[in-house]
């Protein structure tokens, strides 16, 4: 395999009057699981299925396990292990003469009993597809994208709407699948997916890498491990943010969903501060939560909203 598994350089791509991807760089290692962040129209989607071939960039250039898409991709095509973000399978067909048929389409590749065993479907291996849970079909199309024995692995938001249990299940196959030291890349929009799996993430907004660097890093360039928000009674005064910011231990302070959201060093400084401020200034406080700094709170420093708000 090469060192590199994916290189992607200066790519665009638009659609009408919307310019989906904005000159996007990236390079994934081999061996790596890399995660693709951002909102729902970030170009995270229109990326990757120009990385897996589906769809041709306007400009730019793009390397997949050190080759180019060129119309005739057989060699390459066998080489990837694909789930979109939504994949319509037979309701007809059992689990077990589904993964069969994704199993004809390469030449080598995983025995077809193992892979179910794999994807925990062994009990529904006789089941039709249409009888099958959300979860349940979500790890049959991871099965149908590694029955081929891929190098790589694409995963586009591979975890949507799924429970909690089956969203773990899923990230049980994902961790099996990098221990084995293959590459696998993955778009998500679930920040706490993306620290559990993930060895680096590229945070995407409007087409383009705004941040970049393994989940750690990120969240130590905010400059502060914890976050404290409050909103205040309809009643109450407002707070001046830059009187917020002088609190002691805090970093940064900002207005946030119809509250306040303050970055702090230390919280058992900043949450005293906090309140002897709101005595003083006379803010009746409604609502104080506190959480441990994570990549969603990196999004919001860099963007100036939430993901989901995005």
């Amino acid at each position: 395999m090469p060192a590199t598994a994916l290189a992607i350089r200066d790519l665009h791509k638009s659609y009408d009057d919307v310019q989906a991807v904005a000159g996007l760089e990236l390079t994934v290692p081999a061996g790596e699981c890399f995660g693709l962040l951002g909102p729902n129209g970030a170009g995270k989607t229109t990326t990757i299925e120009i990385c897996e071939g589906l769809l041709e960039a306007d400009a730019g250039d793009v390397e997949v396990l050190g080759l180019r898409w060129t119309g005739r991709d057989t060699a390459l095509r066998e080489q990837l292990g694909i789930q979109l973000q939504e994949t319509q399978l037979s309701d007809k067909l059992t689990v077990n003469e589904t993964v069969r048929l994704f199993r004809s389409f390469y030449s080598r590749g995983r025995d077809v009993a193992d892979v179910i065993a794999l994807v925990q479907l062994d009990e529904k291996a006789n089941a039709r597809v249409g009888t099958l849970s959300g979860g349940q079909k979500q790890r049959l199309a991871v099965a149908c994208a590694v029955v081929g024995d891929p190098k790589l692995l694409f995963l586009d938001e591979p975890t949507t709407g799924l429970d909690p249990q089956s969203r773990r299940q899923l990230w049980d196959l994902i961790e099996t699948f990098r221990s084995e030291g293959r590459t696998v890349v993955l778009t998500t929009h679930y920040m706490d997916e993306a620290e559990r799996l993930c060895d680096r993430v590229a945070i995407v907004d409007h087409g383009k890498v705004i941040a970049l660097d393994t989940p750690r890093a990120l969240i130590a360039s905010l400059g502060a491990e914890h976050v404290v928000g409050f909103t205040l009674e309809e009643s109450s005064a407002r707070p001046d943010l830059s009187a917020l910011r002088s609190l002691d231990g805090v970093t940064n302070a900002r207005e946030a969903d119809g509250g306040y959201e303050l970055t702090s060093k230390e919280l058992r400084r900043t949450l005293p501060a906090v309140l002897g401020h709101a005595e003083r200034q006379g803010l009746k406080i409604a609502e104080l939560r506190t959480h441990s700094a994570t990549l969603e709170d990196v999004f919001v420093s860099l963007t100036g909203r939430h993901l989901r708000d995005a």
